[in-house]
């Protein structure tokens, strides 16, 4: 799409964290001139694009020019390319693609494709029970827990199967 690298905008849609939205006031606002801030949890790369355009270069003089001041890039993967989109085009993916509970409504989970386990502003939650609780339901074959104790089966026999080819080694 003319762009070396695609990332989903911010999602706008829960309107209990808006106010945390950092990005709509101030610095990024003005900076942003209209456009979006992107989330840094899911993109794709054009490589051949990102190469011919020397793009890391870009973003390396970039980095450089704003690491002097130790309150610039408090979040690097995601301020940078957010920051050079100026001069390094981010194609917006469909807000579908990326689905976080922080930003997203519950209205449009069930259209998403995957999901952030993003922190919340307004509370403090451990990521595993964060799984447990959003991965799951009638929108998910397996709920998190099915999958967690299906992956800790894997490890245990994975497990006991070194201990038995050690035992007839």
């Amino acid at each position: 799409e003319g762009a070396p690298y695609g990332y989903t905008p911010f999602c706008d849609s829960r309107e209990s964290t808006l106010g945390f939205q950092f990005w709509r006031t101030g610095f990024w606002q003005t900076h942003l001139r209209g456009k979006p801030y992107h989330i840094s949890a899911l993109y794709v790369v054009d490589l051949q694009r990102f190469r011919r355009e020397l793009v890391g270069d870009k973003l390396r003089t970039t980095y450089q020019q704003l690491s002097a001041d130790p309150n610039s890039l408090a979040n690097l993967d995601q301020d940078l390319p957010n920051y050079a989109q100026h001069q390094v085009r981010i194609f917006s993916l469909p807000q579908e693609w990326l689905w976080c509970e922080s930003w997203c409504s519950d209205e449009t989970k069930p259209a998403s494709k995957t999901i952030d386990l993003c922190n919340n502003p307004l509370h403090k939650e451990p990521k595993i029970s964060m799984a447990k609780r959003i991965i799951s339901g009638e929108l998910f074959e397996e709920s998190w827990v099915e999958l967690d104790a299906e992956v800790e089966q894997y490890e245990k026999d994975y497990l006991m199967s070194l201990i038995d080819q050690n035992a007839t080694s």
